[in-house]
């Protein structure tokens, strides 16, 4: 059975967008976001979906169990803002110090939006989708604890696919993915160099931590090139340096943290052990000890061949030619549905809405307080996740 969800997604234009301006207007960041889920659950309302809730995140997993047996898809949206102060100027702008700067506004509405398509057509579905709306994208890793906390078991299974969209500044209208990594990973390195402090004017009584750690700085970025394949780039950026109370003290310990992008599993791994290397090598050349700390925040967001191709066939159907590109290059930012995607087949895709008469090229991005998103398209990103449920319940 085909059904022409675009058609039927205009008819929750104005609820959708309604929706979309009170989550803007009233954001919340971090794992707990009591009004965005009271909000959700009241757009969910006398839908035939079984609720659950988090109980260490405001999370919500709502599960649509079709009248048909078939397979189980996963379709998410993230809820929570950023600490931003909004300079947008529109109506229903937020004053109280955070934003919705990266979108999830409207991908809580086109989640909503796509649980009412399908709840249209239960009877007929086959199979059951999964609804995961969750807080905490934001660097808190509410995907995985929303993993650790029993999402497959309260739907019931581990999904056989799973789908996610992201709004982004760009040609109005169009969907981007790819095949294979989409985004990188995101890692920090903290090295703090362990020395002997002493008298500026005698450094040879003291071990001096601050000499490794600009030498280990410097250091650092050659290894990346001669160490990494330039087809499996490394993006790192020291961004802290921290050492000493006062100009005639050398001190006894020196800091360096650095953001460290990744685009495979491999080069995750591969990294902390060849930095930890040359900052311990460095640092007893110094008359020191390097003390290393690497975390890695989000894994390397990675979809399915076989789904991406999916998503690139359906969208493309669905939407016509013109609305869907295949991306040449992975992102470099990251993202934590990469905790989904390492447990099953799925894909991630981004949706371009920059409003009408502004230019994509120049528009603010993701994240600033100055970013735009046009809600106007909030019946296609419905109608895209709808689609892609409804047509993958198809082929199992």
């Amino acid at each position: 059975m085909t059904i022409d969800f675009s058609a039927e997604s205009s008819g929750l234009s104005a609820e959708l967008r309604e929706l979309r301006r009170d989550l803007h207007r009233n954001p919340e960041i971090g794992l707990e976001l009591p009004y965005t889920q009271k909000r959700i659950l009241a757009a969910l309302g006398g839908l035939p979906l079984e609720i659950t809730l988090g109980k260490d995140l405001s999370s919500i997993v709502a599960v649509l169990r079709g009248g048909q047996p078939g397979p189980t898809i996963l379709l998410r949206g993230d809820m929570d803002a950023l600490p931003v102060a909004e300079t947008t100027g529109l109506d229903f702008a937020s004053d109280n110090g955070f934003m919705h700067a990266c979108g999830h506004d409207l991908h809580v509405s086109g989640l909503v939006g796509a649980a009412k398509l399908l709840a249209a057509h239960q009877a007929e579905l086959r199979g059951t989708v999964a609804f995961m709306f969750q807080p905490g994208e934001e660097g808190m890793g509410g995907a995985k604890i929303m993993l650790d906390e029993g999402m497959f078991e309260a739907i019931g299974q581990t999904p056989d696919a799973a789908y996610a969209i992201h709004v982004a500044p760009g040609v109005p209208g169009t969907f981007v993915s790819r095949p294979g990594t989409i985004m990188a990973g995101a890692n920090t390195l903290h090295v703090t160099m362990h020395g002997r402090g002493g008298h500026s004017s005698r450094p040879q009584d003291a071990a001096d931590p601050v000499r490794p750690i600009l030498e280990f700085g410097q250091s650092l970025y050659s290894m990346i090139t001669g160490s990494f394949s330039v087809f499996d780039p490394i993006v790192a950026e020291i961004t802290q340096l921290n050492a000493g109370t006062a100009v005639n003290i050398i001190p006894e310990t020196a800091i360096l943290g650095a953001s460290v992008r990744t685009l495979s599993a491999e080069s995750t791994k591969k990294f902390p052990e060849l930095a930890t290397r040359l900052a311990e090598s460095i640092a007893a050349a110094h008359g020191c000890r390097a003390e290393v700390v690497w975390n890695e925040q989000y894994p390397v967001t990675v979809n399915d061949a076989a789904e991406a191709q999916f998503v690139a066939d359906t969208l493309t159907d669905a939407f016509g030619p013109q609305r869907f590109v295949e991306a040449q290059d992975p992102v470099m930012g990251s993202e934590d549905f990469s905790y989904v995607l390492e447990q099953v087949p799925g894909a991630f895709l981004f949706f371009f809405v920059t409003p009408e008469g502004t230019d994509p090229a120049t528009a603010a991005t993701n994240h600033s307080p100055e970013v735009l998103f046009d809600d106007a398209y909030l019946p296609d990103q419905a109608a895209a996740l709808a689609t892609l449920a409804w047509k993958r319940s198809l082929q199992d």
